[in-house]
């Protein structure tokens, strides 16, 4: 039987950190491995045995990383969300990918390498999504003020405590 084919993977071009990133993908979560490799041949654009591409697994999230040069770089406009189901996997996810990057507002960061994560509390849809738009006001107006984000202030500014 025949492993289904995941419709839409994420494809990130490193200048030639790669195999740096995928690795440093992988210690950082739990259900995370590599799925295959492949190394520019002679005649390539990078030496031969370099890696030229990597496929990997996050969280049940396939990947693929290329080594493919500098002509194109990471912009926040495309990020990956990472819902977190409490205080503690955000605070090690936050601390984890920001090392060596930039940690930004509203749970925004850039990793190192310059991929842009948003570490977030899984609950966030149900608090900004409100019925009740005081409530959702409240959350926003709090999420605006942090950088990493805290569940316990935001479920405070949603019970307008």
């Amino acid at each position: 039987m025949d492993k289904p084919i995941q419709k839409i993977t994420p494809f990130l071009w490193f200048n030639n950190q790669a195999e740096e990133a995928m690795n440093f993908y992988i210690s950082i979560f739990n259900n995370a491995r590599v799925l295959k490799t492949s190394y520019y041949s002679e005649g390539g654009p990078a030496p031969a045995g370099t890696l030229m591409t990597a496929s990997f697994l996050l969280e049940g999230q396939e990947f693929v990383a290329l080594n493919g040069g500098p002509q194109f770089t990471f912009t926040p406009a495309i990020s990956f969300v990472v819902n977190c189901h409490n205080q503690d996997e955000i605070d090690l996810l936050w601390h984890k990918l920001s090392e060596g990057g930039q940690q930004q507002k509203c749970g925004w960061l850039q990793d190192q390498y310059g991929v842009s994560w948003q570490i977030v509390p899984a609950i966030i849809g149900e608090l900004m999504g409100s019925n009740d738009p005081e409530k959702s006001h409240r959350v926003m107006m709090a999420l605006l003020q942090m950088d990493k984000l805290d569940i316990s202030i935001l479920q405070q500014a949603y019970n307008g405590a």
